[in-house]
């Protein structure tokens, strides 16, 4: 018996369950994706307001982080974007420096996207291999790591509708494209809403149905975002600059609103349409919070009748931004901050949806 010989052990590395403080962690970490994603979305509308989205015509995902350093490298990236339509047809006389301008609004807004990536892979990679993530959170992360890649991929897509038969980029690529960013931002902020020490609201009664129409309010908070998207791309905010009425008329006549064939095209192609479409659903949204606000206020009060009533408050702000941008004849400001309240809009709608669906009766 060779009782003298001790062979070396290694006893694993045990790695803790998750804790409260570190759900807490990851929390404050999906804030600051979300904020980042919020950012990325009103430099997007600034590109897109400023005509900038073409002026970079290729898809380097890693060495496009570099933009051009000499003046060489500037005329060569100048040539490129005059072989496209928007220069030829829009802006003929643009000089190097004006170039110089747009591109940096692109180029900001790829770059942004790039960072949020690494914010986002880094420490999802640290919190998984130190076993701060639930068995029930990882597949939710990796949800939205695929939502990010799949991002990317229709970033470019939009962009290359724009660079051959077209002097802008293609209306429904830019809907798809800035409801994708909003459902990113929307997940970020719903999961965090589930995470860390956080007192769950209390419902008297109608639990089902309160959850069920705030629930029903995001949705729509997601097809108003997707309307918008469709008036910027069209450039329909520049015609019918007035309110309640369009011209003379509340609702447009009808060889305007179905002008075009299938009907289908004038969802997406007809600029009276597609304005008419959004002020109409601003309309809807309105009625509809506020029936909410009601409905939750007798049926539960406290922290659910107030997150209705903030959700209510952000609407009408932004409703009344909108008439603005329109009477303004969508000056810049305006219709930046339209846009940025509008993901405003979409973050209180979340959060207050994500509390009702989570909220438990007087018994439990």
């Amino acid at each position: 018996m060779i009782d003298w010989i001790h062979f070396p052990t290694h006893t694993p590395a045990i790695v803790a369950p998750p804790t409260d403080e570190g759900a807490t962690d990851v929390r404050r970490w999906l804030w600051i994706i979300a904020g980042l994603v919020f950012l990325m979305v009103v430099v997007g509308g600034a590109t897109r307001l400023t005509e900038s989205g073409l002026s970079i015509t290729e898809w380097k995902p890693v060495t496009g982080v570099i933009p051009p350093l000499t003046e060489e490298q500037w005329s060569a990236a100048f040539e490129d974007y005059k072989k496209i339509p928007q220069y030829r047809e829009l802006f003929p006389d643009m000089e190097l420096a004006r170039f110089k301008v747009i591109y940096a609004w692109e180029w900001s807004h790829r770059l942004l996207g790039r960072l949020i990536g690494a914010a986002f892979v880094l420490p999802l990679a640290w919190f998984w291999l130190r076993g701060r993530l639930s068995r029930r959170l990882k597949p939710k992360l990796l949800g939205i790591l695929a939502l990010g890649t799949l991002q990317g991929a229709v970033g470019w897509w939009m962009v290359s509708s724009g660079l051959v038969k077209r002097v802008e980029v293609a209306q429904e690529r830019l809907a798809i494209h800035l409801l994708l960013a909003a459902l990113i931002f929307s997940a970020c902020l719903w999961v965090a809403g589930g995470l860390g020490p956080n007192a769950r609201i209390v419902v008297a009664r109608g639990r089902r149905r309160l959850a069920s129409f705030a629930l029903l309010l995001l949705v729509l908070v997601f097809v108003q975002l997707g309307a918008g998207a469709l008036v910027a791309g069209l450039r329909a905010g520049y015609i019918y600059n007035s309110w309640p009425l369009m011209d003379d008329a509340f609702i447009p006549p009808h060889e305007e609103l179905a002008r075009l064939s299938p009907w289908w095209a004038n969802l997406v192609d007809n600029v009276t349409a597609v304005q008419f479409d959004h002020r109409i659903l601003a309309y809807v949204l309105l009625a509809l919070s506020l029936l909410h606000l009601i409905d939750t206020g007798v049926a539960a009060g406290g922290r659910a009748a107030r997150g209705a009533g903030v959700l209510l408050g952000h609407l009408l702000a932004q409703a009344g931004l909108g008439v603005a941008v329109l009477l303004l004849v969508v000056p810049l400001w305006a219709a930046l901050a339209h846009q940025a309240l509008a993901m405003g809009v979409l973050a209180v709608a979340t959060l207050h949806a994500r509390r009702l669906v989570a909220a438990r009766g007087p018994e439990s």
